[in-house]
């Protein structure tokens, strides 16, 4: 429930409608601690019957209505889009809002920033990390301001994060570890039951 203030301007109109433009505009775009990012307002449930204030010319009302939000929690595992590249890290497009990976966050391996190309490469590995890329990433860290400013920490450097292409090298990974021990473990079995 919420009150809002109906100007002059829109009182031609349902009340339902006016009501969603004054909501679209006072709550769009926000982030508060509760909802986290307010993505847009679905729809308009009640609107009270307005009240006149003796020198104001709007009208006051109660309204219900349903918003669509968008709430990260740590350890969260989001995906998103290379946005943005600089020196400290890479900006990673979570639908509403933008993440951010420290370069100490990208890979266990070494990572330089190479400009010309505006890219990371891992000195070991080999691993490129462009604007365009595709990736997946865990919340480390939310903080939401209010108002239209909140940050996100995010991190790659657990198996099966970070570019596509990386998470299929650590499924492969993990596949011929679990042959190779199987092997392993028949090996054994046969030299016991000689």
């Amino acid at each position: 429930m919420s009150k809002i203030e109906i100007p002059p301007f829109l009182f031609g109109q349902d009340k339902a409608v006016s009501a969603r433009i004054i909501l679209s505009e006072d709550y769009e775009g926000i982030i508060t601690r509760d909802y986290g990012f307010i993505i847009a307002v679905v729809d308009v449930l009640s609107v009270s019957i307005g009240q006149i204030i003796p020198g104001n010319a709007n009208t006051f009302h109660e309204v219900q209505f349903t918003i669509l939000s968008f709430r990260p929690t740590i350890s969260e595992v989001v995906e998103g889009d290379v946005v943005e590249i600089v020196d400290f890290g890479a900006f990673i497009r979570l639908g509403p809002l933008d993440g951010l990976v420290h370069v100490s966050q990208i890979t266990d391996d070494y990572i330089s920033y190479e400009q010309v190309g505006n890219r990371f490469i891992g000195k070991e590995t080999g691993k490129i990390l462009e604007v365009n890329d595709s990736v997946r990433a865990k919340v480390i860290a939310v903080s939401l301001g209010g108002g239209r400013s909140g940050k996100l920490g995010l991190s790659m450097r657990s198996p099966f994060l970070g570019k596509d292409d990386w998470i299929e090298e650590d499924i492969e990974k993990m596949y011929s570890d679990d042959k190779s021990k199987e092997g392993k473990n028949n090996a054994s079995d046969d030299e016991s039951s000689e």
